[in-house]
């Protein structure tokens, strides 16, 4: 045979593994590889695997200008999988309406809402609305707190109280107590942390000073939860965000809720940041080591990020939304968090999970902690933001941070060599340029969830109580893939 050069090898070489796997196939056929063949299997089986009947192709088109308008149905603000519909829960949300949380937690009557927007003044003297809540029957939202900046994260407690977070660099945790009965207060000094009903509001100064947004909260008062910090703030080749996990002085051991909140677990403890380690005999951490095992490092809870950055912390690349798992069975507490990267970069950002085998555990030597990647994104699935797993089947639904931002869901990692999720297919798209898909929450049985529509252009849309607003959808027609009748 004649010498080849290095372009006929490969020309070669493709063309015989063409035939032997496709035999009668030449280079010039639309022949489909074996992951895209793949790929489509799952999309063909997805009421199987993911209880919705067929997953979307394409995202929704661009838009141009206001898009929003009074008169629209809620099928008009987003694209869904087949078998899955729209309607509205409320149009009168607070512009940048974000997370949310069910409460109470048991038998929900109303989703508590952050509305992520700075501290400002409105036309009317008012501050802007922080906190809400919004009858899950009715659509009515009535505000409970005013005045926080950029509240983002939020939760109920496992002792029935709320807890909501400002994504900011100095952001706060405040706690409510009584939210269904507790209205239109206002925090009058976020340095100080006064409000106008400390009785049923507190700041919480025990907690990590920094900008919130995914938290998990465990009975035992446990808080594990993530600084979006984006590398590089603050200085060349800064670290992005750290993981923050609040150890209470006093472990909660009851489970009925509390009616003061100087009994809350919140009310004092220490916090540690998440340094990983990639080697299994000492804390090896920084470049390179942003998954294996790792220790919890003492930190102070007014400059955890600074502590962060000086005792070694593992940074991540703006880490958001964090839940725990709720289908896990290990031992100790699994939680996945979003780390949204920078799609213009080509960082297509990922879902990063840690099992802490010991949460009330946080030591510097004893590593506790084992963090590998779970969803890695792609030109067409990347900027992740929010998730939630589905109750029951353990899916989890990533949701996309930009314009026309879709909702992708995520198979639990199955019996395959892997450690991974096993596909992902795309459930929903924002049809609206301007806006995007934040706050996904499912409800207790997995058939329903509820999403907010942040930030659209309101130009066609009359402002509320002198403040612009948001969409909140209800989308019905999630089939669990556990169930009988799948």
């Amino acid at each position: 045979m004649k010498f080849l050069n290095r372009y006929s090898q490969s020309f070669l070489l493709a063309t015989l593994v063409t035939s032997s796997v496709f035999p009668g196939a030449s280079r010039a056929d639309d022949v489909k590889d074996f992951g895209l063949q793949m790929e489509e299997r799952l999309k063909d089986q997805s009421t199987r695997y993911f209880g919705v009947q067929k997953p979307l192709e394409d995202s929704a088109p661009p838009t141009v200008g206001p898009y929003r308008t009074p008169t629209q149905t809620a099928d008009a603000q987003v694209a869904l999988a087949k078998g899955l519909k729209a309607t509205y829960l409320t149009r009168s949300a607070g512009n940048n309406t974000d997370m949310m949380a069910f409460f109470p937690a048991a038998q929900p009557t109303h989703l508590i809402t952050c509305v992520e927007e700075d501290r400002i003044t409105l036309s009317n003297g008012e501050l802007n609305p922080s906190v809400q809540r919004v009858n899950l029957t009715t659509g009515a939202v009535t505000t409970i707190l005013r005045g926080m900046d950029g509240c983002d994260g939020i939760r109920t407690t496992p002792w029935g109280t709320i807890l909501a977070t400002e994504e900011t660099d100095d952001g706060a945790a405040y706690e409510i107590l009584d939210p269904l009965t507790t209205t239109e207060q206002d925090v009058t000094n976020r340095a100080t942390g006064a409000v106008t009903d400390s009785t049923h509001i507190v700041k919480r100064t025990a907690l990590p000073t920094m900008a919130w947004e995914g938290l998990h909260i465990l009975p035992s008062g446990v808080v594990i939860a993530g600084d979006e910090l984006r590398p590089g703030t603050g200085g060349a080749d800064r670290d992005g965000g750290a993981l923050f996990k609040f150890v209470p002085t006093t472990p909660r051991t009851g489970t009925a809720p509390i009616t003061n909140l100087t009994n809350s677990p919140l009310a004092a403890g220490s916090v540690f940041a998440l340094q990983v380690s990639c080697v299994n005999n000492t804390q090896q951490f920084g470049q390179g080591c942003e998954i294996g095992n790792g220790a919890w490092v003492a930190v102070t809870a007014a400059n955890a990020r600074t502590d962060a950055r000086t005792n070694g912390a593992t940074g991540y690349y703006r880490p958001e939304d964090l839940h725990g798992d709720p289908t896990f069975t290990g031992t100790g507490v699994r939680f996945c968090w979003t780390n949204t990267g920078n799609e213009g970069a080509a960082n297509y950002a990922e879902v990063v999970c840690g099992v802490d085998a010991n949460p009330l555990v946080a030591s510097a030597t004893q590593r506790t902690v084992v963090v590998n990647r779970f969803v890695e994104g792609d030109e067409d699935f990347n900027s992740f933001d929010n998730l939630d797993f589905q109750p029951k089947t353990g899916i989890l639904y990533v949701i996309e941070d930009h314009p026309n931002g879709d909702i992708f869901a995520c198979l639990r990692d199955g019996l395959d060599r892997d450690i991974k999720t096993d596909g992902c297919v795309k459930v929903l798209s924002v049809k609206d340029s301007s806006a995007e898909p934040t706050g996904f929450i499912f409800s207790a049985d997995g058939t329903t969830a509820y999403v907010a529509i942040q930030h659209s252009d309101d130009a066609n849309m009359p402002l509320v109580e002198n403040y612009p607003t948001d969409d909140v959808l209800k989308i019905t027609g999630f089939k669990r893939s556990d169930a009988k009748d799948k």
